[in-house]
């Protein structure tokens, strides 16, 4: 794995990755960016694939052309790319991710204070790399953390070292019974720790799509992305979001200033859900 930061062209960064990898016979592109094509050509792979995106005529071999009315899901956008061209839907149910998760080593579980034994556990992710159009309100989040607590569960809090910020201000509002796990672990130690979780609620981000991968119960708000394009593939999976006319916009930052999409999704209907 080569990590580059969302947003960074990285050019010298990005040949020298090229340069040192070798005996591929396809690269599948999945982003639309010109510079997420850039590593297989540099690379020499002789066959590339790709979604048009922004005219990456030259670095793609392999062009594919999108039609969204046929392919409305990304998941089903990114498996059409391992697929031989072809104009019609894809035949095939998508199959459903399941991860299977490791026995926490019970030394990450003290590192971290957690007790798995006395309570049940509502996990909480509540930031979103893409942008805070993206993020219900953190006093929301704590709104539900707090009657989650006054009903003798505990609460853990998931997500990056970016996010630590927003979990801190969560645990200062909720007080005892809230852990902030936000840049504490890896992301195996994430996967496992949420595998404990009894319920999961979550804004449209990635560790929305690992708690759905895990089948726990996950309650997946949506602000301005759309659940028909990024869906929780989970039949376990609650689904909330408003019809709004500004919704989705697929933005960062809400336009309008307002973020109505997500304020107005009240901790009383998120609670509802929690069984």
């Amino acid at each position: 794995t080569h990590t580059i930061q969302h947003g960074q062209l990285a050019f010298r960064e990005r040949r020298r990755i090229g340069q040192a990898l070798g005996a591929y016979q396809q690269a599948i592109v999945l982003p639309q960016s010109w510079k997420s094509a850039l590593i297989p050509f540099w690379a020499n792979i002789p066959l590339r694939t790709g979604y048009r995106g922004e005219m990456r005529y030259g670095l793609l071999n392999d062009i594919r052309y999108l039609n969204q009315s046929v392919l409305p899901r990304t998941v089903e956008q990114f498996v059409a790319l391992g697929l031989p061209k072809s104009d019609s839907p894809i035949s095939d149910p998508i199959p459903y991710p399941c991860l299977s998760p490791e026995k926490v080593d019970g030394a990450v579980l003290q590192r971290l204070g957690l007790d798995v034994l006395q309570r049940p556990i509502l996990a909480l992710s509540p930031g979103a790399e893409y942008g805070p159009a993206k993020c219900w309100p953190l006093e929301y989040y704590a709104a539900c953390a707090k009657h989650q607590v006054k009903k003798g569960w505990q609460v853990w809090l998931f997500g990056s070292h970016k996010d630590r910020a927003i979990g801190n201000q969560i645990q200062a509002l909720v007080g005892d019974g809230c852990i902030n796990l936000c840049g504490e672990t890896s992301l195996p130690e994430a996967v496992d720790l949420l595998a404990l979780a009894q319920t999961v609620i979550s804004n449209d981000s990635g560790l929305m799509h690992v708690a759905a991968a895990l089948d726990k119960p996950l309650i997946a708000l949506y602000g301005s992305s759309s659940p028909d394009k990024t869906p929780p593939l989970s039949r376990y999976a609650q689904v909330v979001s408003l019809a709004l006319d500004c919704r989705p916009c697929y933005q960062r930052s809400c336009p309008q200033k307002h973020l109505n999409c997500l304020r107005e999704i009240k901790p009383e209907q998120v609670l509802d859900f929690i069984k």
